[in-house]
């Protein structure tokens, strides 16, 4: 379990400096809730948003410059922030559960002596374990690959050198690669274990209806991929761990879906399954190949809500884009219901449809904008002025947005 209470980013393209919630130095800010939706015009950082996110992913599984080199980001020079010469930095304010200790998570990525980015410092804080207040000690710590880590559930250094616990030096051989990457698969470093564990969860979602109409080899898949060309796989696995609960998920979904009245699971000679679905005023079933894009959409975001086993944070870019625009409310409010309030699942999104916001309250509404200098300032909806008294009084925030009532 886990989610983000706040994030901070900086020097990463046209976020040269943005804040969304609780941070380790702004203790005042309200922390973000399980549905964050961002807004704004084309053009204003949504999608770099989104692709930060994704860079920090993409960190994990192989090194800092292939991760600037990955999905068209064309290298360092190309995400750096231009005309800075700062580095590119992330801190990340995270929490497990209700009654744990937050923890901050910053990273530093520069360019070495041979110009190629690398790891320059790292770092994992947390309060001592009974301390409700205090400054929070670092239990790792890394500077140039070099530094120290703490085993167990508890221990650190403070920022005056004062340490408690057992620190143990860290030198990696390779400056390009997380050091949560290296240490999270030791079982003795257990709270760098179940951070990286909950950055691993992460879902960055790049659906396309084509690559969902492919019918993949038979092989059991527990998430649907960032595509969605295992949707059919994901159906077979939960059809398979539990067909009476993977049929009651297809009546519910099923009933969200418009023109559909029944979705049914099909098993090929091959082993592979695939979706039947049976449209309104047809008699014989379509297969989910030859579903209309909006539909296939539908069912992957629906599906996507209802894994077994949820990732702890989900990111959707403009789940507007080949829907009708009367369905967007329903979803959000599917996508609200489906997050709730605990430390399961955390949901972000973003989108330009007033119809998807109509069903959003103030605080959970980030408004992006281009300040003078053509980088990118972040506010809360719930900042502006009038607009919670407008919600107060039964006014839908996408209409007030629509309307030009902020943003």
């Amino acid at each position: 379990m886990g989610k983000i209470l706040g994030i901070a980013i900086q020097n990463y393209g046209s976020l040269k400096d943005i804040k969304m919630g609780k941070l380790f130095r702004e203790q005042d800010s309200k922390e973000l809730g399980n549905m964050v939706a961002i807004i704004g015009p084309s053009g204003n950082g949504k999608s770099t948003i989104a692709d930060a996110f994704g860079f920090i992913s993409d960190c994990l599984y192989g090194d800092v410059e292939s991760a600037c080199d990955a999905k068209n980001r064309g290298g360092y020079d190309q995400l750096v922030s231009q005309n800075h010469t700062g580095p590119i930095h992330f801190e990340i304010y995270y929490k497990e559960s209700n009654n744990s200790r937050p923890i901050t998570y910053e990273l530093t990525i520069s360019k070495d002596k041979n110009d190629r980015p690398y790891v320059k410092e790292e770092r994992l804080r947390q309060r001592a374990q009974g301390n409700k207040y205090g400054r929070p000690r670092s239990f790792l710590y890394l500077n140039e690959g070099k530094g120290y880590a703490y085993e167990g559930t508890d221990g650190g250094q403070e920022d005056d050198g004062h340490s408690e616990g057992q620190q143990i030096p860290i030198e990696l051989s390779e400056t390009r690669t997380l050091g949560i990457a290296t240490l999270g698969v030791m079982k003795q470093y257990s709270r760098i274990e179940k951070f990286l564990a909950f950055l691993k969860s992460w879902y960055l979602c790049y659906f396309t209806p084509d690559a969902a109409r492919q019918l993949q080899t038979a092989a059991p898949s527990p998430h649907l991929n960032r595509t969605g060309s295992n949707l059919n796989n994901v159906a077979q696995y939960m059809i398979r761990e539990s067909p009476h609960e993977f049929k009651k998920i297809l009546s519910e979904i099923q009933s969200k879906i418009p023109n559909i009245k029944k979705i049914e699971p099909f098993k090929l000679e091959n082993g592979q399954m695939v979706l039947k679905f049976y449209q309104t005023g047809f008699e014989k079933p379509f297969f989910s190949p030859r579903m209309s894009d909006g539909t296939l959409k539908l069912f992957a975001y629906y599906l996507l809500l209802h894994e077994r086993n949820p990732r702890q944070l989900i990111f959707v870019e403009e789940p507007e884009n080949g829907l009708y625009h009367k369905y967007l409310a329903n979803l959000a409010i599917e996508m609200k219901k489906n997050v709730g309030t605990g430390y399961t699942k955390q949901l972000f999104v973003t989108t330009h449809s007033p119809f998807f916001v109509n069903a959003l309250a103030p605080d959970q509404v980030w408004v992006l904008e281009k300040n003078s200098d053509g980088f990118s300032e972040l506010r809360q909806a719930s900042t502006y002025d009038h607009v919670n008294d407008l919600v107060a009084e039964g006014v839908n925030m996408g209409d007030l947005w629509y309307s030009e009532y902020f943003g």
